[in-house]
């Protein structure tokens, strides 16, 4: 009977010993095979949301993500005020040959604050960098000598030509406000591994805040305790010092005593998600009391890291104060903070001395901004190289859109242009020295491999083993995503 099926004695068939034992083991690797293709997210029959199981009262835990991880954290630098494609990466030699022509087919185009003049070539020389020989501005010279780290994705689109709702459409996927940003839908994906400090930090520039302020690092509507924190070198968390009329050991006690009070309130209301929330961002709060102040301590930074980076500069404070910025991001890096998002420029009216919309005197603006971002931005991502960091830390270079080939008429600066721009990736997963895309001879539109902040997103979220077509949060009868109902991911710029 070993080659055959058994009767039973209620009319239905046994398995032998034999059949038993090897339909077990297909079975077992059928099991196995499909557990791998679900861990790389390409098991064709399980594309349903994925909404992640958030314990209120544990809410930064560490969370798998969808598939094997490329980069295990984020470092943004957002330059506010749509710098200047033509000005930093994209080199154009017709700029140089019809400068000061009219743009063929062009003549008398009218974009955001008017009528445009004619083409103008960068005030900056470009020159090959590194042993790729990229072309990149003297204007980010520093920078440029990391050529061979970046990968250039020179064809990126926007849906606005306005600051406000430019800022809102980088940093949250939407141009209105309200959207959770970027850093909060990866930290609500994967929560944090240091417990002791926020999941999600943004460092405004020293001068003030972007634009759109809040919106940059908001939650909009997922839980609140998935924003950003504001944290600066010379702007430390409000409120956070102890009293200085209260001794450490009092204090100490104190928090033990509400501890003890929280938790019991909590157990005799175990099903209070709120509550339970409430009290881990106070304890949150308790432990930053100690994390904090050691982290924004640059005293022991040795004087050559802050030579490298510029923090020792006496003759420009705003240029040390954003190399000390820089510095700190490189710390949180260091320990574990999922998304650090750090801004190179501040909103401010008038000539826009404070970021870099340079609309009416581009080259005297950028004479400004240019220094301030160069040496510090260069030294963070030779810093995180160094030190190993950027294996396991995707850096990202971003602003809102970029500028016009043409000057403005009347004016010798250049006007938003959101049909083609750069930004650019370095670190974890990422081609390098690599470009993507193109815009067309004068650095206006996009033409080769055209990008949208969708796709940039998409690719962020995929680097960090995130499926971003299922990750969502349910609001307002929707699955909502990061990347709305668009966004590819670009795979030619993965490793």
């Amino acid at each position: 009977m070993s080659g055959s099926r058994i009767p039973s004695a209620f009319g239905h068939t046994l398995l032998d010993r034999r059949r038993f034992l090897a339909q077990t083991g297909t079975g077992l690797s059928a099991v196995a095979f499909a557990h791998l293709l679900a861990s790389e997210g390409a098991l064709a029959g399980d594309q349903g949301p994925i909404r992640p199981q958030v314990d209120p009262s544990y809410p930064h835990a560490p969370r798998p993500p969808h598939f094997t991880p490329r980069a295990r954290n984020v470092l943004l630098i957002f330059c506010s005020g749509a710098c200047s494609h033509l000005d930093t990466w994209d080199y154009k030699p017709e700029l140089v040959r019809l400068d000061g022509q009219p743009m063929p087919g062009d003549e008398g185009l009218v974009t955001f604050q008017g009528e445009q003049g004619n083409l103008q070539q960068s005030p900056y020389a470009f020159r090959p960098r590194g042993e790729s020989g990229k072309m990149i501005s003297d204007l980010v010279g520093n920078l440029g000598s990391l050529a061979d780290e970046m990968c250039f994705i020179h064809s990126m689109t926007s849906r606005t030509n306005t600051h406000g709702p430019g800022e809102n459409f980088m940093s949250t996927g939407n141009t209105l406000d309200g959207f959770p940003s970027m850093g909060a839908w990866v930290t609500y994906a994967l929560g944090t591994d240091n417990q002791d400090l926020p999941a999600f930090v943004s460092v405004p520039d020293p001068r003030g805040v972007p634009q759109s302020s809040v919106n940059n690092w908001g939650s909009g509507f997922v839980p609140a305790v998935f924003q950003g924190t504001p944290l600066g070198s010379t702007r430390p968390v409000r409120h956070l010092a102890r009293p200085e009329q209260l001794a450490a050991a009092e204090d100490r006690d104190t928090r033990k005593f509400l501890e003890l009070l929280n938790q019991r309130h909590l157990a005799r209301n175990p099903d209070d998600g709120q509550l339970a929330a409430r009290i881990a961002s106070y304890e949150l709060a308790a432990r930053m009391q100690m994390s904090v102040p050691e982290i924004t301590d640059l005293s022991s930074e040795p004087a050559h890291i802050l030579k490298m980076y510029g923090a020792d500069d006496a003759e420009n404070e705003i240029k040390a104060s954003f190399a000390r910025n820089c510095i700190l991001a490189r710390r949180l890096v260091e320990k574990g903070v999922r998304f650090v998002q750090l801004f190179n420029g501040a909103y401010a009216m008038g000539e826009g001395v404070g970021n870099w919309d340079g609309h009416k005197t581009l080259k005297k603006q950028y004479d400004v901004h240019g220094p301030i971002l160069d040496q510090p931005a260069a030294a963070l991502l030779r810093d995180l190289k160094q030190r190993g960091l950027l294996d396991e830390t995707l850096v990202v270079w971003c602003t809102e859109f970029g500028r016009m080939p043409t000057f403005q008429k009347g004016a010798s600066g250049r006007d938003h242009n959101p049909s083609g721009f750069t930004c650019w990736l370095a670190g974890a997963g990422v081609r390098h020295p690599f470009s993507y895309g193109a815009t067309d001879e004068f650095g206006y539109k996009a033409v080769e491999n055209v990008t949208t902040v969708y796709d940039f997103h998409a690719t962020i979220l995929h680097l960090l083993g995130i499926d971003h077509e299922r990750l969502t949060y349910y609001h307002n009868g929707l699955e909502r995503r990061l990347t709305d109902v668009h966004g590819q991911v670009i795979g030619d710029v993965l490793v």
